[in-house]
């Protein structure tokens, strides 16, 4: 891109979208029972005015995730015509111009300053934090754009933020296409380097126990010695009962493919690429994040049965993982 997009770009840092606009109606009983009923939160609080002012509020609360809710247009607004041309529209007209035509949301991360009761009306206000330069993602290249809501009450006094980030991208080339830039590339990047040590594991007092049997080709799955809950990875404290007591057991080894992605950037000379990295579900119930070894990415596939195997990476490093159990005898 030429400096002057770049700068047009960068002229959108700190500019407002959307200026402060009020929710279509304010906090209100109806619509907090039936959030809660189909989230299946059954806190008394949303819906009980004794059971609220039991725990020291005024009355019956909105749960804090229906931010967003209140200030939703609904059908008919959002398809109706717009009534002005936004600072919204004109980012996203300068990024088409760019053939950043495609967008996904990447991540959301809320913060709750108050909590909001019926009567409540409140609006949200959008101003752009930051554009990243260009990246090359699976998608295609693209831009992070991140953008900060504020959410306010109808004294304009802020109850909530938001940083929402999406990737705004032009759409990859065809399968085709693709597959011969990732030939390409993996024909020009450098090869696993035997002698390369594989970064090392955080080990701390709660999983040295898990790395150390490793070395002995054990996985095990860490269990509460007060209610039996099996959880990977390892903790101090019982996320069911709250027990800081634990025995372990040592996995039969199957398991199956809950989910995975091939990974081929950024490479390291003690992987080869591409890697597949998986989320392996054990026969158990618990799941470990594993690489898949003897099998093509191409052939992988969710629900695939896998049976467990040993990456010894050098003398103080064993790790488990998985190939798939059509390959078991091999």
């Amino acid at each position: 891109m030429n400096e002057e997009y770049e700068e047009q770009l960068r002229a959108f840092v700190g500019r407002e979208l959307k200026p402060l606009a009020p929710g279509q109606d304010p906090v209100n009983r109806p619509m907090i029972r039936h959030w809660a009923e189909a989230m299946g939160d059954d806190n008394p609080v949303y819906v009980d005015d004794e059971a609220a002012r039991a725990t020291g509020r005024a009355g019956v609360v909105a749960p804090a995730s229906m931010v967003q809710a209140w200030t939703m247009r609904g059908y008919a607004a959002t398809t109706a015509s717009p009534v002005a041309h936004s600072g919204f529209d004109e980012l996203v007209e300068l990024l088409d111009a760019g053939g950043y035509t495609s967008v996904v949301a990447t991540d959301s991360e809320l913060e709750f300053l108050r909590e909001l009761a019926p009567g409540d009306h409140v609006g949200v206000q959008e101003v752009v934090e930051s554009i990243s330069p260009e990246k090359r993602t699976g998608l295609g290249v693209g831009r992070f754009v991140t953008t900060v809501k504020t959410y306010r009450d109808q004294d304009g006094q802020p109850v909530a933020t938001q940083r929402w980030r999406t990737l705004r991208f032009r759409p990859a080339e065809s399968q085709p296409e693709q597959e011969q830039k990732q030939e390409q590339e993996a024909a020009a990047a450098p090869q696993r380097d035997p002698a390369a040590l594989r970064p090392r594991p955080a080990v701390n007092r709660d999983n040295a126990f898990w790395f150390e049997a490793a070395k002995g080709h054990r996985l095990l799955i860490q269990r509460c010695s007060s209610c039996a809950t099996l959880r990977h990875p390892p903790g101090p404290c019982c996320p069911q009962c709250n027990s800081l007591d634990w025995d372990t057991v040592e996995a039969s080894g199957r398991g199956h493919v809950y989910s995975f992605t091939v990974n081929h950037h950024p490479r390291h000379p003690a992987f080869a690429f591409p890697m597949v990295v998986a989320v392996v579900e054990l026969a158990e119930g618990t799941r470990l994040i594993t690489n898949l070894a003897g099998i093509a990415p191409e052939d992988v596939a969710i629900d695939m049965p896998v049976v467990l195997d040993w990456l010894d990476a050098d003398p103080d490093l064993s790790l488990p993982v998985f190939r798939p159990v059509a390959t078991e005898d091999h």
